[in-house]
């Protein structure tokens, strides 16, 4: 039998395959690998823990425990795996190495999977503010339950729930939020005293027309007020006072709140936009990668899927089980020598669209922004109780059981 990764195991400091990151997108290649018979993989992780984040925004109204969405990493690592328990700091295409904050190591091959950072501190005030008083986030374990103890807690006044410039986890997540806020006023008998407002940086709530449809009928349901095309730039959590900028019309708003959701910028770690590998034509830092193959253009043996790869798609997990298998197969295909046309992704994502405390539409689209369905006979553009049961108990089993197993 097979033992599982040991701290106490031997450091080595050569690898045919290594992967930077241990959360979705890194287990999910690592367990592909090992399935694929390849024996000298390894995976640089510092956490002891492995969270299932798309649970967050159901702990954060009131529909799910966090602890739920916790195991201990040593759990989900692939058997015969190395993991390595240290934090990436830099990485050198040029020699093939990776550095850490104990040791440099070697690969033939890399698979770039870190994640991105939560940028608190790029608006002003809201690193100070999150986590208390009227101030919280979902994008958080910490905070997560917070906002439903703020949800909960309020009975009148207004409630801000703001999505900031660039790309976040789970496009649709800083507006699920509102929804379920807004859905538990109503069952509450407060909504009508409550000014519920939505921030978006984007032109509409959703950039695939059939669910943009959906989402304006919902946000219409609650009474929403909608602000396209701006964003909050400060904050100041002791006077509860806001200051959203209307891209629009050239102007700047304070508001006051009673309860803020706030989503923090995000970007590429440090040391990615620092290195070699980050994508020159991305502000925020993501790794460069071609985005059909995931192999970068310019270090053949290196490749990037989940969050940290610069794609034109939604960051969210559904990508990653699809980005996945096209990083194993084109991976292995350079190992081999083999020059055949390589595996393609096509730009699979998808956001389960909760629109009330037991409804969910499902919106699943491609870099085209075509409609690209996986559940047969099914219309995912409605509102359905059976999609949102999806999103509380199937979509966690196919995670913990098929995805980090390398099976879905």
């Amino acid at each position: 039998m097979p033992s599982m990764p040991s701290a106490s195991s031997p450091a080595r400091d050569h690898c045919q395959v290594l992967i930077i990151g241990g959360g979705t997108a890194g287990i999910t290649a690592a367990a592909r690998f090992r399935r694929a018979g390849l024996t000298d993989v390894a995976v640089v992780e510092p956490a002891r823990t492995h969270w299932y984040q798309p649970l967050w925004t159901l702990v954060g109204g009131g529909r799910a425990p966090l602890g739920i969405t916790r195991r201990p990493e040593a759990s989900v690592m692939p058997r015969n795996v190395r993991w390595i328990r240290e934090a990436a700091t830099a990485v050198g295409p040029e020699t093939q190495t990776v550095t850490t904050t104990d040791r440099t190591i070697g690969y033939d091959f890399l698979v770039m999977a870190p994640g991105l950072q939560l940028d608190w501190d790029k608006i002003p005030g809201l690193d100070a503010a999150v986590g208390h008083g009227a101030v919280s986030s979902n994008y958080s374990f910490e905070y997560a339950p917070y906002t439903w103890e703020l949800i909960r807690g309020l009975r009148s006044g207004t409630a801000v729930f703001t999505q900031p410039t660039g790309p976040v986890k789970c496009g649709g997540a800083p507006q699920k939020i509102a929804y379920l806020a807004a859905d538990y006023w109503r069952r509450q008998g407060v909504l009508h005293r409550i000014r519920v407002v939505l921030v978006l940086p984007s032109e509409s709530l959703f950039g695939v027309p059939v669910w943009r449809r959906a989402l304006e009928q919902v946000a219409d349901r609650y009474g929403i007020e909608v602000r396209l095309n701006s964003e909050m730039t400060a904050v100041d959590g002791t006077a509860r006072r806001l200051t959203v900028a209307d891209h629009s019309a050239g102007a700047e708003e304070r508001i006051a709140f009673d309860l803020l959701h706030a989503v923090p910028p995000q970007s590429a770690p440090d040391w990615v936009k620092r290195s070699p590998l980050a994508d020159p034509a991305s502000p925020y830092g993501y790794v460069e990668a071609d985005k059909y193959t995931l192999q970068h253009p310019r270090h053949r043996n290196v490749f990037a899927l989940g969050d940290v790869a610069n794609l034109p798609t939604s960051k969210t997990g559904a990508a990653v089980r699809k980005q996945a298998p096209v990083v194993v197969a084109n991976l292995l295909a350079e190992i081999k020598g083999e020059h055949r046309e390589r595996r393609r992704y096509d730009g699979y994502t998808s956001c389960p669209l909760v629109t009330a405390r037991d409804r969910m539409l499902l919106a699943e689209f491609d870099y085209d922004q075509r409609p690209a369905p996986s559940i047969p006979l099914v219309d995912t553009t409605k509102e359905r109780r059976d999609m949102w049961l999806l999103k509380r108990y199937g979509l966690p089993a196919l995670y913990w059981h098929g995805m980090l197993k390398g099976l879905a």
